[in-house]
């Protein structure tokens, strides 16, 4: 595999940093626009990249977005150099299992792929495994549970080695599922006790150990060969949207929601169950903690020493330091809107793109500085919220109606 290639929910490491230098840094209206191709049907999922393909998954209705009407679920495979289709493949057809948020799609779960083996998840409808040529390999269903409010899922699968891991939250029977990504055979299950949360796992590769972090009501990291616990954190605050991110010694993971608030930066290493007592706010495992903010449906970006939240509403953006908990500001970034995307680090800058498609590029630091907005072209009904992809050389935004293929060269 390439080592530029992005194989699963915010890059091939699940931490926004893009790993080449040769991504479009700048675009407008009318410049760095390589393709752009409609995608039929809606999804929240984001693009990721094999080599020279492109794959994305959609949810296409023949009526409404309820359980009434039918729906043919997708996976959709592009040139990433053209924009030239592929293939296509209708995975599932018929009517939804459950319901879904008006904000919310059928299918918001980001695929993976280990080079060889592209994993497509539908959350209760099921997941398949195809080959890039799109032969289907096995096909897996991991049930039907409710979730809360009928909001539907999103929680993407992340992979490491030859496993891809499912964190199946929901408001009837909570578990953590690995599965031999090449045959699908059940490896190891654990029962959690979790209500619904809409957030994927990730694998944290710390200064200590690899670890399976998932982040709920009780923040929970396991050991990603046999899925025994390493330790665990209450948090308090669960329906978690965001997904937690980290570098070599720490840990960001926390949520901001109707449930409540709360953010805590753990250290690497830790053991057993190392939640604070009350009027607690840091131990020994624990470097600090607020109950004031969280993460909101953006996922944190970690860089320089400093975590950033990018908000829901007024496009604020707060800024935290990330060794002390610092509040270091907390402002609304000029024009902006909503931001549901996760953020990405390229070449130093941190890029973030709003509801509306416009990308701001902030330079990391104390103060907020922002150094450019770069544009897309307006369509009609475009809302922006599935997290980019980008990979030798090109960047690739969705909305909800489009995909557009960027690039410098």
């Amino acid at each position: 595999m390439p080592a530029d290639d992005s194989l699963q929910f915010r890059g091939t490491n699940s931490d926004g940093f893009v790993l080449e230098k040769n991504v479009p840094e700048v675009w407008d209206l009318n410049s760095q626009i390589k393709w752009q191709v409609a995608v039929p049907g809606e999804g929240w999922s984001a693009p990721i990249v094999v080599g020279e393909r492109l794959f994305l998954t959609t949810s296409v209705s023949a009526g409404r977005k309820d359980m009434n009407s039918e729906h043919d679920w997708q996976v959709l495979c592009f040139d990433k150099t053209t924009g030239k289709s592929l293939w296509s493949k209708s995975v599932i057809k018929g009517k939804p299992r459950l319901g879904t948020h008006r904000d919310n799609t059928y299918a918001s779960e980001t695929p993976v792929c280990d080079g060889k083996h592209l994993v497509v998840y539908f959350g209760m409808m099921g997941l398949v495994c195809f080959d890039l040529d799109g032969n289907e390999l096995w096909k897996k269903d991991l049930g039907n549970y409710p979730m809360q409010l009928n909001w539907g899922t999103s929680s993407s699968p992340v992979m490491h080695g030859n496993l891809v891991y499912l964190q199946v939250d929901n408001d009837q029977k909570s578990f953590l599922v690995a599965l031999d990504i090449a045959t699908g055979v059940e490896k190891w299950r654990k029962d959690r006790d979790e209500s619904s949360n809409w957030g994927s796992p990730i694998i944290w590769q710390n200064a200590k150990r690899t670890e399976l972090i998932t982040a709920g009501r009780t923040i929970r990291s396991y050991k990603p060969d046999d899925g025994s616990l390493l330790w665990q954190l209450t948090l308090n605050a669960g329906g978690v949207c965001s997904t937690p991110t980290g570098d070599s010694d720490v840990l960001i993971v926390g949520n901001q929601g109707r449930q409540g608030a709360g953010m805590m930066a753990v250290r690497a290493g830790a053991t057993g169950d190392v939640s604070l007592k009350e009027n607690e706010a840091s131990n020994s495992s624990v470097l600090w903690s607020t109950k004031k903010f969280g993460p909101q449906r953006s996922s944190p970006m970690m860089v320089g020493g400093q975590v950033y939240l990018f908000g829901q509403r007024d496009g604020q953006l707060t800024c935290v330091d990330a060794k002390s908990g610092e509040v270091l500001y907390q402002e609304r970034i000029p024009n902006a809107g909503a931001f549901w995307a996760s953020p990405w680090v390229n070449n130093g800058l941190i890029y973030c793109t709003d509801e509306n498609g416009n990308t701001y590029v902030l330079k990391p630091g104390p103060k907020l500085e922002v150094v450019r907005v770069n544009k897309l072209p307006p369509k009609e009904e475009s809302r922006f919220w599935a997290t980019s992809a980008a990979s030798d050389g090109f960047l690739f935004i969705r909305s909800s109606n489009t995909l557009f293929a960027l690039s410098a060269k």
